[in-house]
């Protein structure tokens, strides 16, 4: 009989350092949350500080809650976690976060990619971006190229995490309509472009792990699970996503931002993942992702044009670093 997803609950070093982009809300906050009671520093990165500091507190009254309950596997110190600023829909707040992390001089253990927007009506970005393309996925890809190199010397089981989405297998891949300019305010069909930049980011689950699989980093990506939050709030008037949600909660199995981190937390810290890549993950285990993800043409063909959305900010060090030159 196989139980419920979980993550084993033992103590984390203190030395280690873990990204959490959106970890002041919903998943990202629980994410957060349970790595940081472990023991870990966690950076929660997100746009609003005032935000993060109170997410922060929440914490802190949440960890003493858990220790008079005797949870297990707590530190027994104090919580670690600290805020940055970053606001995905601008490459160069992108920028001044990566530059502002790298000053730090801190390593960093892992990378999760958890921030997102919703399904979100046709709006571009001051790098001329679609909103969600940029914010889901585009920003992350710069985080992740600049930060590798970081991750390569700080240990032997470094870990980036994609958190995508099932949604992923609801549309398919056109080159042509990444940037959506086909569309108009009328006519644009928010619910596929946020599918979309899901299908994005575990297409470059592959696309990294092709380029850096001798390495001592690793990427998965997965599924949180069918969670009803202020994120989703965006899906109501979506029909597919409303129908899966209103079945899930009529069999019961819709669940809390707690329950919805447990795939993350899992894939970023048990030990049993270590040297794993490649792996779409639902309910903490292997899952099949679709055909779309899995098409290595596909995959070249995304990892090409991001490349070129990024040509102002992506070096050929950076390049050199992934192992590609184009």
């Amino acid at each position: 009989m196989g139980g419920s997803p979980s993550f084993p609950r033992e103590p984390l070093s203190p030395e280690k350092v873990v990204i959490v982009t959106g970890g002041n809300t919903g998943i990202g906050y629980e994410t957060a949350k349970w790595i940081a009671m472990m023991g870990a520093h966690v950076i929660i990165a997100c746009r609003t500080k005032e935000r993060a500091l109170h997410a922060i507190t929440r914490m802190e009254a949440d960890f003493e809650q858990e220790k008079q309950k005797g949870t297990s596997g707590l530190t027994s110190g104090e919580l670690s976690v600290e805020f940055m600023e970053l606001d995905l829909s601008s490459l160069k707040s992108t920028q001044k976060f990566i530059e502002e992390f790298k000053a730090s001089g801190k390593p960093l253990h892992v990378l999760i990619c958890n921030a997102g927007l919703g399904m979100h009506p046709l709006t571009y970005t001051e790098d001329g971006n679609e909103l969600m393309f940029q914010v889901n996925y585009l920003a992350h890809f710069l985080i992740i190229v600049k930060l590798l190199p970081i991750m390569y010397k700080s240990g032997p089981d470094c870990r980036i995490v994609l958190v995508a989405s099932m949604a992923h297998k609801w549309t398919s891949f056109h080159l042509d309509q990444i940037q959506a300019r086909q569309q108009n305010e009328a006519n644009f069909d928010r619910a596929d472009y946020y599918y979309k930049s899901k299908l994005y980011q575990v297409m470059q689950m592959y696309s990294l792990n092709q380029r850096i699989n001798q390495s001592n980093v690793t990427v998965n990506s997965l599924h949180p699970g069918v969670v009803h939050s202020e994120f989703t709030r965006s899906f109501e008037d979506d029909c597919t996503w409303t129908c899966t949600y209103n079945c899930a909660k009529c069999f019961g199995v819709s669940i809390s931002p707690y329950k919805g981190a447990i795939t993350s937390i899992d894939v970023a810290v048990n030990s049993k993942h270590s040297g794993v890549r490649d792996v779409y993950f639902d309910k903490c285990a292997p899952a099949s992702p679709s055909p779309e993800a899995t098409n290595v043409e596909n995959q070249e063909q995304l990892w090409k044009f991001s490349l070129d959305c990024l040509k102002d900010y992506i070096t050929e060090e950076d390049l050199n670093n992934l192992g590609a030159k184009t």
